[in-house]
């Protein structure tokens, strides 16, 4: 009798759980801000997804108000009327293959200097920001208000960086998620702290204001927005700022596998919370569905890459990266697609010989700008 009632009773817990996590789903996808930019656009085929994620550098938020003064004061970023610009200081685009069992990350330097429809050879990182104050300026001319105006705008400069990244890469980009500025300090909070490590003491309280020692530490609200942005007093400048992004995107990964948050329904509450403030997600994006994958991919089997670059110039007075298109299309095609491997011979396994088990990585960054990859399944110490 006894175990009957554990096994009503666990049942009832399962379905409970089940509805809940139902629930979460739909609510999600519901709630989350929504973009149709991506409607009609070329799909990748044969199951495989990608995903782009935009990190804007703007001191307003969804909808176009100006962030709180003592939070942009808190956060060392200036004010909107001072700066306000809709840069993508983010951009990593994510390959998830139809086995839905690793993934590949590649981050794409905010300096690269690329071909944008309408404004010939610019930063990659400006096309969000060409392409939404040229629809803003019309949209005022028509009197539209905000927050459509905003809304309107900002899908405008979401098209533009989208198929700029996609023409430069040659591969299609089925969803973005796109996070505004304060976000990093929102997610951090939600989650609690996220781990990162660095190879040296930093002090850049005249720019970011990341004050951090060397070493593994815990970071929050400020702090992770601190830690993203530096780029002053970093070996390899910006892109240094590439992989302390791709250190804290792993940061995040290992707090979901550690500490099992796909279990834990408040914490979930808060990252939805997040989503709906500082989040907004293509309209074609099941939420719902995309929950399997994303556990594996918290699972830690994600590899990240920095886009390659040839070198640096000058341009327009501008400092930039030269980049060779064959080269970086080349990269990225054989990441997304490698052909498969030939074995002539039997492997080690094969042959009954014991194969050793790989001894744990320590993660080091400074040398990525070539396209050095590095596992999602620990802390990375980076510059």
């Amino acid at each position: 009798m006894r175990s009957r009632k554990y096994l009503a009773t666990f049942s009832i817990a399962i379905t409970l759980l089940s509805f809940a996590f139902y629930f979460f789903g739909k609510t999600a996808g519901s709630a989350i801000p929504r973009s149709n930019v991506l409607k009609g656009a070329k799909q990748s085929s044969g199951g495989d997804t990608n995903i782009l994620l935009l990190g804007l550098d703007s001191r307003r938020d969804n909808n176009g108000n100006n962030l709180p003064r003592k939070l942009l004061d808190l956060m060392h970023v200036g004010s909107s009327s001072a700066i306000g610009g809709y840069n993508t200081n983010t951009m990593i685009l994510i390959h998830i293959p139809a086995n839905g069992k690793s993934a590949v990350a590649i981050s794409i330097p905010r300096d690269d200097y690329v071909a944008v429809t309408g404004w010939g050879m610019q930063k990659i990182k400006e096309a969000y920001g060409l392409g939404k104050y040229s629809a803003e300026n019309a949209l005022l001319k028509q009197k539209v208000a905000n927050p459509a105006r905003e809304k309107q705008s900002r899908d405008v400069g979401r098209a533009l960086t989208i198929s700029t990244i996609s023409t430069l890469l040659n591969v299609p980009i089925d969803h973005f998620a796109e996070v505004n500025l304060v976000g990093f300090y929102d997610l951090a909070n939600a989650l609690g702290g996220i781990q990162v490590c660095l190879n040296r003491a930093v002090n850049d309280s005249q720019y970011s204001g990341a004050i951090f020692p060397a070493g593994v530490q815990t970071i929050t609200g400020v702090q992770a927005l601190e830690f993203v942005r530096q780029r002053h007093g970093l070996p390899f400048g910006d892109l240094d700022r590439t992989h302390r992004q791709q250190a804290f995107i792993t940061g995040v990964i290992t707090k979901f596998r550690t500490q099992g948050i796909f279990g834990d329904l408040g914490k979930l509450q808060s990252l939805l919370t997040v989503a709906q403030k500082d989040v907004v997600i293509d309209s074609g994006w099941d939420v719902l569905g995309f929950l399997p994958q994303a556990k594996a991919l918290t699972g830690g089997h994600i590899t990240f890459h920095t886009l390659p670059i040839e070198g640096y110039a000058l341009r327009n007075r501008q400092d930039v990266n030269i980049i060779d298109i064959p080269t970086v299309q080349k990269f990225v095609h054989d990441l997304f697609y490698p052909a498969p491997k030939v074995t002539t011979s039997p492997t080690p396994a094969q042959s009954g010989v014991a194969v050793p088990k790989p001894k744990p990585t320590h993660f080091n960054f400074a040398h990525l700008a070539n396209g050095s990859a590095v596992q999602g399944s620990g802390i990375p110490c980076v510059n």
